[in-house]
């Protein structure tokens, strides 16, 4: 039988209560058990795997195998027993009627008349077609795998040890969030590595650097006021006056992309006033002194408050204050790093830090990010490729995988050609909606013989698929999840069975292989058998074990551990470089092609055609493609928006509610205005999200610029997302 994504969704929308609101009763099993008195509710351990800094603990609540209510586990001092709104919307993504429910295929591909299939027929399908590409090409590398955040949970690593399992394939690299600041940290400290967020108490001076933590992070807005109710000032620097820059005691609505500009111009001013921390800067780095002659030779006060529209004044207040109490902290926010000149503004960012003494102090650091808690093992992702697998030769006369750019993926995946890639696999990712220039991933969907999803909804990347495999949620599976900006390392159990026929991607892994080796024995390595938390308990090492002060993976079950790292990162002074030092003069940045020093390189220039900035950054209540297609959220929050300064609004006749179409030579958008003073007159905002039954997508008129930094450490350049300019006019 076939049946259409609205026919197939339909039946399950009918029995929904209100305006789509569920009823946790209708998954009663039946009459008879409906009458039988309410079972003993049950807690469990979880931890949110989505791509945030808060990475929150949570408790599930589950009665008769139903998840009642989840809420934040009081063992965790960092997000200590709260979830933000989209932590508390769970219980509505996981019984959401518009769940992917079952494997279905799409005839023809984009049509939405979408056909329910078996497990075992959607393996056989996809297992023929790999084998078939193998047969023709030799080889694997036809297969393409674009896999990122959309769960970080570790044993997800296995969507990776799949694609190992059946030979070399091509495979996206990089990340589009925050690479450019990653390779600058790098350069500076040798790797990634903040403060515990919970130092922030000890701060005297708070500089949020483009980072709207009241949206972003709500966890460390605890940690920030405490500081402020112990006497610390909290300054917000941001092209946006933003919730967080509402709450400071002093904002600074920069120009974007300046942020470089306004730290040289505080470090001139620092310098003539002579509060540099010489003993400190002189005996931790190399090149500081290299670096304070180019100060003097080159930066003003009049010229940092010409390019970043600050004023002089202003300058000299923050920089006077931030050098003169002690400790002061900076907090970067990945979306200042999204410009041309990112990764280098970070590195000047960072060169303040060290020239006021405040790197390696509690209350202090330049604070980005870390991966220090991130060193298990990764078993369900090291697989090795079959016997005579051929691979490509790199550079190096290695062979192996074929890497592309995930920030330029659909221009990257057209342009191979010995062999074409020919088939993509895509988890935990949606290029459909999130990725640069839509209009070229759309001609890469149309061009490929072969496309499947894994996902647990509907979104843009799986209406251009052949196939849709439906994913489990956290709650239906195990997983240890760590993060990328607290201390903090939790398990998740498994809440309830998994719906419908929903799968892990470890589950789905042993299906494939298990048919891929009944077609042609020996084509696949990946395991066949193993329960979910088996899979788990291999990701644990002693090492991780040790850190964590814990013997055996199943004490994270009673509460969550706090990784035994000082509060302080690079407290004790052994840095990660090649000299060992803080490399205010890195070798390695000259080397690849960049500044040695942390200097000034000029923003990207306005385009006569195009003369208004198009700002598109995360949503408040929505993460990326996921939660705003909830029912909750579709409520609250029903249609995107483009925010537009009233000056700028005026000169194009433009009213509030009005429909605004923004354009430039990739693509043209449509949204409704909203007239508003927290952006500049020269910059429009809409928030990148996936709305359901939108065609709403900020990227169409995105080119994939690349940013200065991130090949260092994770491949690829990142994409310069801010710097992208439209035309307006009323629509």
């Amino acid at each position: 039988m076939k049946l259409s994504r609205r026919q197939f969704l339909g039946g399950a929308a009918a029995t929904a209560v209100g305006a789509a609101l569920f009823d946790f009763n209708l998954l009663t099993p039946s009459v008879a058990a409906a009458d039988k008195a309410p079972g003993e509710v049950k807690t469990f351990r979880n931890v949110c795997p989505r791509n945030c800094y808060d990475t929150c603990a949570q408790i599930s609540y589950v009665q008769d195998g139903i998840m009642k209510k989840v809420e934040g586990d009081p063992e965790q001092t960092y997000t200590n027993g709260k979830l933000c709104l989209k932590g508390y919307t769970y219980t509505r993504r996981v019984y959401s009627p518009d769940r992917v429910k079952y494997p279905m295929k799409q005839t023809p591909r984009g049509s939405g008349n979408w056909t329910r299939i078996s497990w075992d027929e959607a393996m056989d399908t996809i297992a023929k077609k790999i084998l078939d590409l193998k047969k023709r090409y030799g080889s694997t590398l036809p297969i393409c795998l674009d896999k990122y955040s959309g769960n970080f949970g570790i044993t997800h690593y296995g969507i990776e040890g799949m694609m190992s399992s059946l030979g070399y394939t091509t495979r996206a690299l990089g990340t589009p969030c925050w690479p450019a600041g990653i390779d600058a940290q790098t350069y500076d400290f040798g790797t990634l590595y903040s403060n515990d967020p919970e130092d922030m108490v000890n701060a005297k001076y708070l500089i949020l650097w483009g980072q709207n933590a009241a949206w972003t992070s709500i966890h460390s807005f605890p940690f920030i006021n405490k500081a402020r109710e112990n006497g610390a000032k909290l300054v917000v620097i941001d092209p946006i006056l933003t919730s967080t820059a509402s709450k400071a005691d002093l904002y600074l609505q920069i120009k974007s992309s300046t942020d470089g500009a306004l730290a040289l111009g505080m470090a001139r001013y620092i310098l003539d006033n002579n509060w540099v921390d010489w003993d400190y800067a002189r005996a931790n780095s190399v090149g500081f002194d290299e670096w304070v002659d180019y100060l003097k030779k080159n930066i003003t006060l009049d010229w940092a408050s010409e390019k970043t529209g600050i004023p002089k004044e202003i300058i000299m207040e923050i920089a006077r204050e931030y050098a003169t109490t002690k400790p002061a902290s900076m907090w970067v926010g990945y979306g200042m790093q999204r410009h041309i000149n990112g990764g280098q503004n970070v590195r000047i960012i960072d060169a303040l830090g060290v020239m006021t003494g405040n790197v390696g102090k509690s209350g202090g650091g330049v604070n980005y990010g870390h991966l220090e808690t991130w060193g298990f093992a990764y078993n369900a992702m090291t697989n090795p490729a079959p016997k005579g697998s051929k691979g490509f030769i790199g550079k190096d006369g290695k062979e192996g995988d074929r890497n592309i750019n995930m920030n330029n993926f659909a221009h990257d995946v057209l342009a191979q050609n010995d062999p074409p890639v020919k088939m993509l696999w895509l988890a935990c990712r949606n290029p459909g909606s999130q990725d640069p220039d839509t209009h070229a991933i759309e001609k890469m969907f149309s061009e490929m013989e072969f496309v499947v999803t894994v996902d647990s909804f509907f979104n843009k990347t799986v209406e251009l698929s052949d196939i849709v495999l439906p994913a489990t949620t956290h709650f239906e599976d195990w997983d240890v999840m760590a993060s990328y900006w607290h201390y903090w390392v939790g398990i998740n159990q498994r809440a309830i069975d998994p719906m419908y026929e929903s799968k892990s991607d470890v589950e789905i892994a042993m299906l494939l292989s298990q048919k891929m080796n009944a077609l042609d024995p020996g084509s696949c390595t990946f395991p066949t058998a193993g329960s979910p938390e088996e899979w788990l308990a291999k990701e644990f090492n002693p090492a991780m074990y040790s850190f964590l002060g814990i013997s055996d993976y199943k004490e994270l079950i009673n509460a969550p551990r706090k990784a035994k790292m000082p509060a302080a990162s690079w407290s004790d002074g052994k840095f990660r470089t090649p000299s060992k030092k803080i490399e205010i003069h890195s070798e390695l940045a000259q080397k690849n092609g960049l500044p040695a020093l942390p200097i000034w390189v000029e923003d990207m220039k306005t385009p006569e055609k195009y003369p208004i900035r198009f700002m598109t950054p995360h949503p408040q209540h929505a993460l990326h493609s996921q939660f705003q297609n909830l029912d909750w959220m579709m409520t609250a929050n029903p249609e995107p928006k483009v925010e537009i300064h009233p000056v700028l609004a005026a000169k194009y006749g433009i009213s509030e509610g009005d429909k605004v179409k923004i354009f430039n030579d990739l693509g043209t958008l449509t949204l409704k205005a909203h007239l508003t003073r927290t952006t500049s007159p020269d910059v429009i905002v809409a928030y990148e999200s996936w709305y359901k039954g939108s065609n709403f997508n900020v990227n169409y008129t995105l080119k994939a610029t690349p940013s200065d930094m991130g090949k260092q450490a994770t491949g690829n350049d990142g994409v310069a997302f801010h710097d992208n300019f439209v035309m307006i006019e009323k629509a």
